[in-house]
């Protein structure tokens, strides 16, 4: 859990921030605890063996800092911002939050009446709810688990379903302790007398999941019809070179509203602003997204339009995505200034204490070592517009996954928009 060769990071500075990862997430879950990650987020921080709820927010508050939890997939975050001038109370509550939950009956309750009301939302946040409806429809298996919790299963989550499902996953095996801005053997000396004797479990195979493709409509009633064309990623995070073409890749096509100020940053160089944006009013937004995963990922556009326009617009998509798969569609200028800003973001994000210590608790879990910044730039380096169109072959001769929200009617149908990736033979 302290390999000595992945040493945390010291910088000058008043401040550090301390995180422990857990290699745990909803694609472990089993049909009796479908929905249980989003619980354990929304439960983090609340009453330990050793501390009430009102006593952790009292501590946390008194020193300044700043705590947070995040679920994903495969893993789960929790994370504390402090002075270093309190980092032993910060490392004992960060250590005892995380091992020692006890989630009560009271605590509990008021966070399933809480998701309860953000399942009713969802459909607000359009991007998010339709790639939450990718993976539904996308996968089978444990990355189709959906990452919030279905309703149904908040009917028969408990605090016992919970402790079950926590003491199952959160092992000493599969746990990694972080930190920026703090000396290692410091931090060491605090820590393992806290860590040492948490118990390994027993050996897990990670759960399968199989890439179909397939096809979710919502209808609202809305003047915006969302609509969303994925693929997947083969390989994911393990294969970190091709990651890192899909990265940029992803800033190649870039995109975002139509309204944007512009500016440095603002991606009005991308493709997507250029070739779409800047060419269809009629289009509110249009960006290009991606979720990745250890093995595997989704990669794609996402479009917003009104309905009269949305059959264009997955059109336009369609050709977006078709155009990068193609030799010679890309020019060297593109994808120098795509690569110069993908090594821009990656250096301007390691400024940020909380993303340096989450880089290195989902580096670890992922690779069993945090791989040094210097290697994904010679990797960012020697990308060749070869490599970029073959990832995007690659990419788009997966079997398509199609997800919208809105006025569904006017979006062509399924069949139709696979045929432009999958001509018959």
């Amino acid at each position: 859990m302290f390999p000595s060769s992945n040493r945390f990071l010291l910088r000058k500075g008043p401040a550090a921030c301390l995180g422990i990862y857990v290699d745990s997430g909803s694609i472990y879950e089993t049909e009796e605890s479908i929905g249980v990650t989003h619980l354990l987020e929304r439960l983090a921080f609340k009453s330990t063996k050793n501390r009430s709820h009102m006593c952790i927010v009292h501590d946390v508050e008194v020193t300044g800092g700043n705590v947070g939890a995040s679920a994903s997939r495969e893993q789960m975050g929790y994370s504390y911002d402090t002075l270093k001038a309190y980092l032993q109370g910060a490392v004992e509550l960060l250590i005892d939050c995380v091992r020692n939950p006890l989630f009560l009956d009271s605590e509990v309750e008021e966070q399933l009446t809480k998701v309860n009301g953000e399942i009713g939302e969802i459909a607000k946040d359009p991007p998010q709810f339709l790639l939450e409806s990718l993976h539904l429809a996308g996968y089978s298996g444990a990355l189709g688990n959906p990452l919030m919790a279905p309703e149904a299963a908040l009917k028969r989550i408990n605090g016992s379903i919970i402790g079950k499902f926590y003491y199952e996953n959160y092992t000493a095996d599969r746990m990694v302790l972080a930190a920026f801005g703090v000396d290692h053997e410091h931090l060491l000396s605090i820590a393992e007398p806290m860590l040492h004797d948490l118990p390994k479990g027993l050996p897990v195979e990670v759960p399968k999941s199989t890439y179909t493709g397939g096809d979710f409509r919502q209808k609202v009633d809305s003047e915006k019809t969302h609509v969303a064309l994925a693929f997947e990623v083969p390989g994911g995070w393990h294969q970190d070179k091709d990651a890192t073409v899909l990265t940029v890749l992803q800033t190649l096509m870039g995109g975002g509203g139509s309204f944007s100020a512009g500016g440095p940053g603002k991606g009005m160089h991308s493709r997507l602003y250029l070739r779409v944006l800047n060419q269809y009013q009629q289009v509110q937004s249009l960006s290009a997204f991606s979720s990745i995963y250890n093995d595997s990922g989704l990669f794609g556009i996402h479009s917003t339009t009104g309905s009269d326009f949305v059959a264009k617009a997955v059109d336009i998509a369609a050709n977006e995505l078709l155009a990068v798969a193609t030799p010679g569609q890309v020019t060297e200028v593109e994808l120098r200034r795509a690569k110069n800003a993908t090594k821009s973001a990656v250096l301007m994000n390691l400024e940020s204490r909380a993303i340096v210590t989450e880089d290195i608790g989902r580096q670890i879990l992922t690779y069993g070592c945090r791989k040094p910044v210097e290697h994904f730039l010679q990797c960012l380096d020697e990308l060749t517009l070869d490599d970029l169109t073959i990832m995007a072959q690659k990419i788009v001769s997966s079997p398509l996954t199609m997800a919208s929200l809105g006025d569904v009617d006017c979006v062509p149908s399924y069949d139709s928009v696979s045929r432009r990736f999958h001509a018959p033979i």
